[in-house]
């Protein structure tokens, strides 16, 4: 089967937004003192308190997403499990937020970041249901 144009259009715009979160791990947890430096004192509390289990559903949602947009590019059926591993980890840390924090989260992170928070998930549900169309319809091997 040929392979669609928008394989490659949606694969190549995943891997440059999902590349984008891989910048924001490694630069949060390899050099937070520089890269956290413009966040509250309360920003900077939320993010050096991460338990262990959600530093671990972190990396999932972003290591996760930035190897569906790769598996995508490669045509691989695994693109779909990988953007669904990625899914699960972004919706346990955005659980955790509003379990923690509750209606704080707006004080503690700004309009702003919740917005982009919903276009993360948004753009993850979306990803995900995309690959598993494309492995259904047999694009994706």
């Amino acid at each position: 089967m040929k392979t669609p144009w928008h394989i490659w259009l949606i694969g190549v715009l995943s891997l440059l937004w999902n590349a984008g979160g891989a910048f924001d791990y490694v630069m949060a947890h390899y050099a937070a003192d520089t890269y956290l430096a413009q966040a509250s004192p309360e920003q900077r509390a939320y993010f050096d308190d991460f338990p262990p289990w959600a530093t671990a559903f972190w990396a999932l949602g972003v290591w996760g997403a930035l190897a569906g947009s790769v598996l995508l590019l490669a045509r691989s059926r695994f693109a779909a499990l990988a953007f669904g591993v990625s899914l699960i980890g972004l919706m346990a840390n955005t659980t955790r937020l509003f379990a923690t924090v509750g209606a704080g989260a707006i004080d503690l992170l700004g309009k702003g970041n919740l917005v982009f928070t919903a276009a993360l998930i948004v753009v993850a549900l979306g990803l995900w249901l995309y690959a598993r169309a494309m492995a259904r319809s047999g694009v994706l091997r």
